[in-house]
C-alpha cells in the first residue's frame, strides 16, 4: 500500500474508556482553553505595551505563538478522537498534523537557543547589547527559526510520503513521522539518516549552544558582584526551567518512538507521549508571567483596572 494512496490511518493507542471518555474530554478541553487563554493574554500584553518591545520579550512573544501553533496541531484531533469510536484520521490530515507537531518541536528548541544567546549577550556584554541585538537582528533570528524548521520538516515529510507502506495502524494518539516510517516495507535508510541528522541539528545543536552560553553566564556570575548574580538568576531561571521541562518531554517522546515500551502501562505511555505538547504551552506562560517583573506588573494593572471599571459601572 503506497502512502499517497492510503485513505486513512488508524490511531491504535486509544482504548475504550466507556463513560470516562466524557470526563477525559472535559479535562482536555479545559486544558486547551487554558493554554489558548494564557498564551494569547501574554501575546497581547507584549504586543500592546511599547515598554515590552525589547528583544527578550519579542523572543517570548514568538515562543507563545509557537505554543499556540503546536497546541492547535494536537488538541482539535485529540478532542475528536476521545469521543470517537473508530479512531481513524485521513492520510492528508495525518501528514498535516505531522508537519505542525514536528515544526513546533524544532521551533521550540531553536527559540530556547536564541533566547539563551540573548541572555548571554545581555549579561556578558551589557554595553554592546543594544548594538548586537537590534530589531532587525531579532526579527531575522525569529524568521530564520521558523523558516528553517518548515523547510527541514517538509523535506522529512517528502521522504516519508513517498514510502511504500505495508499497513496503516499507528500505535499513538496522534500522527508522528517515525510511526509512519515504521510501517514501511521499502528501504528507509535515507529516512533514518535524515532523521538522525535533523535530530542532531534541531535538538543537540541548540542544547550545545545553550550549554555554551550558560557556561559563559556562570563564569560572569561567579566573578561578578552579588547584584549581578541575583539579576542573572532572576532573568535566566524561567528559561532554564522551560528548557528542562521541554527537554525531558522531548527525550521521552524520542525514546518511546524509537524503542519498544509496551511493558509500561498504556495510560502512562499516552500521558507521557503528549507531555511535551501539553505541559510546555501551559508551563511557559505561567512561569514567565510570574517571574518576569514587567509582565507581572502590567498583568496586575490590567486586572485591577478591569475590576475598578466594573465597580464604577455598578
Amino acid at each position: 500500500m503506497n502512502s499517497t494512496q492510503a485513505s486513512f490511518f488508524t490511531l491504535a493507542a486509544y482504548f475504550d474508556t466507556g463513560l470516562l471518555k466524557y470526563f477525559y474530554y472535559i479535562i482536555m478541553l479545559f486544558l486547551y482553553a487554558a493554554i489558548v487563554g494564557a498564551n494569547m493574554l501574554l501575546i497581547a500584553v507584549i504586543c500592546l505595551n511599547r515598554s515590552l518591545h525589547e528583544p527578550m520579550y519579542m523572543f517570548l512573544c514568538s515562543l507563545f505563538v509557537t505554543e499556540l501553533y503546536g497546541s492547535t496541531g494536537l488538541f482539535p484531533l485529540l478532542l475528536v478522537q476521545i469521543l470517537s469510536d473508530t479512531h481513524t484520521v485521513s492520510s492528508y490530515f495525518c501528514f498535516l498534523q505531522i508537519f505542525c507537531l514536528h515544526t513546533y518541536g524544532n521551533i521550540q528548541f531553536f527559540s530556547l537557543a536564541i533566547m539563551s544567546y540573548d541572555r548571554y549577550v545581555a549579561i556578558c556584554y551589557p554595553l554592546q547589547y543594544n548594538t548586537r541585538m537590534t530589531f532587525s537582528r531579532v526579527a531575522s533570528l525569529i524568521t530564520l527559526t521558523w523558516l528553517s524548521s518548515f523547510v527541514g520538516v517538509l523535506v522529512m515529510m517528502s521522504l516519508s510520503f513517498s514510502l511504500q507502506l505495508c499497513g496503516n495502524i499507528i500505535n499513538k494518539v496522534y500522527c508522528s513521522n517515525y510511526s509512519i516510517v515504521k510501517l514501511a516495507c521499502s528501504d528507509i535508510s535515507l529516512n533514518n539518516i535524515y532523521g538522525l541528522v535533523t535530530t542532531f541539528f534541531s535538538v543537540f545543536g541548540p542544547v550545545l549552544l545553550i550549554l555554551y552560553t550558560y557556561t559563559k553566564i556562570l563564569k560572569v556570575c561567579f566573578s561578578g558582584s552579588k547584584q549581578t548574580r541575583q539579576k542573572a538568576i532572576s532573568t535566566c531561571s524561567p528559561h532554564l526551567a522551560s528548557l528542562l521541562n521541554f527537554t525531558f518531554g522531548s527525550i521521552f517522546e524520542i525514546l518511546q518512538s524509537r524503542f519498544n515500551v509496551s511493558s509500561a502501562p498504556k495510560i502512562l505511555s499516552i500521558l507521557l507521549s503528549v507531555y511535551w505538547l501539553t505541559c510546555q504551552p501551559l508551563f511557559n506562560p505561567v512561569m514567565y508571567g510570574m517571574k518576569m517583573s514587567k509582565i507581572r506588573i502590567i498583568c496586575k494593572s490590567l486586572l485591577f483596572r478591569s475590576r475598578s471599571l466594573k465597580a464604577q459601572a455598578e
